[in-house]
């Protein structure tokens, strides 16, 4: 059996898909010629494919679509660079699943398509067997130009996988939910995982904590696209489930370490918050502050975008979370397909009412993310006008956010796209 190396190719945002990834491999795949190589930054990426020498090597690669242009040119200076049969460069992510054509076109070997867990672990077999990992579920690749693919990626029960990667210290935020039934139109999410909840068990969480605080770690953290369905199969909140974790969290860690929940990255529902779950909060969590997804003051666009909530449900949980004591950031989506001027000052003005009651506007340009059913949409825009009130917010600490650079990659998304 020869021995396989696997480079994690680190970037701004593969870190939480590595963690989960090589702790798949660390559960999954026992072998001592399977050799793990994190690479922190470019220049260490090329110490390591200049180390690999003859031993097969496995380049990982995550990313979102905003990163996508990049990432080509990244790809293309080391293929140039390194021109080593012996190195396959395989891409995973939201990206990569969604436009599996454009990302192999874009110069990687292989795609992998679907949820990434069993995916890696099968492929990691396969070449320790010193086989192809054509025949793995999941895998796309081109011949002769043509897209050809291994169906797609298993969905997993998140309980059958670690959250991170202990062995190879490779710690994160614990993902306690996959998949979304609300279906957003402008969210990857419920696209690659499906539109239904997948909930890791308490008592598996609750394993994985006490790892964390093994290993002397302060901060808990967890991941979900929406913090108050954790235990919920539909849209009611379960609070008796959530409740539990909390709890069970609570003694697991100590009064001393810090609990987190309701913050990045993890932002609740307006409709879902309640003076009851706000108090209920308060018995166990550390931050003062949460993320509220209210993306727009035009119930048209929310109601176009299938957001599945009402403008009055914003308002009311802003007006909770202030008289419970939490600091509400209210997620806000400029440039949504179908916005009229109308939308946008119904939106801005919307936002100068939410902060004048105690809210802070965390501001998003639209993208067309590609998976979406908004992928085929015009880049988000955001007119200038708008844009002087939200600098003007920004300026006294009413507002914050990425939208001035989330402006640049939506126009990069199209460009893309019409190529």
């Amino acid at each position: 059996m020869p021995a396989v190396n696997v480079i994690l190719n680190f970037n701004k945002t593969a870190r939480f898909a590595f963690n989960v990834l090589v702790g798949a491999l660390e559960a999954h795949v026992k072998d001592d010629k399977l050799n793990i190589i994190p690479a922190r930054d470019k220049q260490a990426l090329q110490e390591k494919l200049e180390q690999a020498g003859d031993t097969l090597t496995l380049v990982l690669w995550s990313f979102y679509s905003p990163q996508f242009s990049k990432i080509k040119k990244h790809l293309y200076s080391l293929k140039r660079q390194f021109k080593n049969p012996k190195v396959i460069h395989l891409a995973g992510g939201v990206h990569a699943s969604a436009e599996p054509l454009q990302t192999l076109q874009a110069g990687f070997d292989y795609v992998a398509v679907g949820e990434g867990e069993q995916i890696i672990v099968d492929a990691v077999r396969a070449l320790l067997a010193d086989e192809s990992i054509t025949h793995v579920k999941g895998i796309a690749w081109l011949n002769n130009g043509d897209l050809l693919k291994n169906r797609r990626g298993e969905l997993v029960d998140l309980n059958d996988y670690p959250p991170f990667a202990p062995t190879h210290k490779l710690f994160g935020p614990i993902e306690i939910t996959r998949g979304c039934i609300y279906a957003c139109k402008f969210c990857q999410t419920p696209y690659i995982s499906k539109a239904r909840f997948r909930h890791r068990s308490i008592e598996n969480i609750i394993n994985y904590a006490s790892i964390m605080r093994a290993r002397g770690f302060r901060d808990y953290r967890f991941i979900t696209p929406t913090s108050f369905s954790y235990g919920s199969p539909n849209a009611e909140v379960n609070l008796d489930a959530i409740e539990e974790l909390l709890a069970k969290m609570r003694e697991t860690i100590g009064k001393e370490r810090r609990l987190f929940y309701g913050t990045f990255p993890s932002e609740i529902r307006p409709e879902h918050i309640s003076r009851k779950a706000l108090r209920m909060l308060k018995k166990y969590v550390d931050n003062d502050n949460l993320i509220i997804g209210g993306q727009s003051g035009s119930q048209a666009l929310l109601d176009s975008s299938k957001r599945g909530h009402t403008v009055e449900a914003v308002t009311e949980a802003v007006k909770l979370c202030i008289e419970e004591g939490f600091l509400p950031n209210v997620d806000f989506l400029y440039g949504l397909p179908g916005e009229t001027k109308v939308d946008v000052q119904q939106t801005i003005k919307y936002a100068e009412f939410l902060t004048m009651h105690g809210a802070r506007i965390h501001n998003h340009t639209f993208l067309p993310l590609p998976g979406t059913p908004f992928q085929n949409a015009a880049a988000g825009t955001i007119d200038k006008s708008t844009q002087k009130i939200i600098v003007k917010m920004e300026s006294i600490g009413k507002a914050y956010g990425g939208w001035k650079n989330q402006l640049k990659k939506a126009k990069e998304l199209v460009d893309l796209r019409n190529k």
